[in-house]
């Protein structure tokens, strides 16, 4: 299968600035580097992303999966990439069929910036099918206390989110952006481009933000089955969720969890959560 070529347009993820704090001291911080991508494909612009721009090629490849405008990474000939002008040129092999038509309806989401999924967010949702995978508990707590141990834009700078792929307790790539629906694609398109592309059944994808609706179905997309978050869930990620038997754990900090959908999938081992803390009367 052929890969696209791809430019490694990275650009800084932070930069310092001046401030002034409550006690009237000048200081010197660091903040994200948000800056905008504006995607063309072939030569028709299709969408501004608002991103730090780490690996901006995988986020711009694996928007096009997890939009559904392509479906194999072989129809992408090139990601080129120009921070000069802002600008990602995606050239496709054979075009896209009715691009017109397919992006002139969106569904803005809840995503922290540029959040949408083009049109019929749930035309789709039965035609995934997701692997029988499960997750252990010591594998979620394990997961969780990798998560604590990462260096990350967000303890340097802060106001970023993290995404994560997981084999078992095994970190394949930790991502960070300005929206988790960036880093989720950033990971989508990664996962196109290992080759042969990377099998997903075995994956747990974790997310530092709440599980909204486009985050539970571009995991689902991805054929990644189980989803955990620090953070908690809403009402129609959660419907989602069960309708599709995907397992999402939120809240997920320490020894605690609260496992919101499919929890078959989750192997319980409650002796490792420790002894449970009785209430003062």
């Amino acid at each position: 299968m052929p890969l696209p070529f791809l430019t490694e347009a990275r650009a800084p993820l932070t930069r310092e600035i001046a401030t002034v704090n409550e006690h009237g001291e000048s200081d010197t911080v660091s903040i994200p580097a948000e800056r905008p991508l504006t995607v063309y494909v072939d030569n028709r612009e299709l969408v501004t992303l608002m991103t730090l721009g780490a690996r901006p090629e995988w986020l711009v490849l694996g928007y096009l999966r997890n939009q559904r405008l392509v479906n194999a990474v072989d129809e992408v000939e090139s990601i080129t990439v120009d921070w000069e002008v802002d600008a990602a040129a995606v050239k496709t092999r054979g075009g896209i069929e009715r691009i017109e038509e397919r992006t002139a309806s969106r569904v803005i989401t809840t995503g922290c910036g540029q959040g949408s999924v083009f049109g019929g967010l749930m035309d789709e949702i039965d035609k995934i099918d997701l692997p029988p995978a499960s997750i252990t508990q010591s594998q979620l707590y394990g997961i969780v206390n990798v998560i604590r141990l990462q260096e990350s834009t967000y303890k340097s700078a802060g106001s970023v989110h993290g995404c994560a792929l997981f084999r078992g307790e095994e970190m394949l790539l930790f991502v960070e952006d300005v929206g988790r629906h960036n880093a989720i694609d950033t990971i989508a398109g990664w996962m196109w481009l290992q080759d042969p592309p990377m099998a997903s059944a075995d994956k747990v994808f974790y997310t530092t933000g709440r599980l909204t609706s486009e985050m539970v179905m571009k995991s689902a997309q991805m054929g990644v089955p189980v989803v955990v978050s620090r953070s908690g869930i809403t009402q129609m990620g959660h419907a989602i969720a069960q309708r599709l038997g995907l397992c999402a754990i939120g809240r997920a900090a320490n020894k605690r969890f609260l496992c919101y959908s499919a929890p078959q999938r989750l192997q319980l081992q409650p002796e490792l959560a420790g002894p449970k803390l009785r209430a003062v009367a």
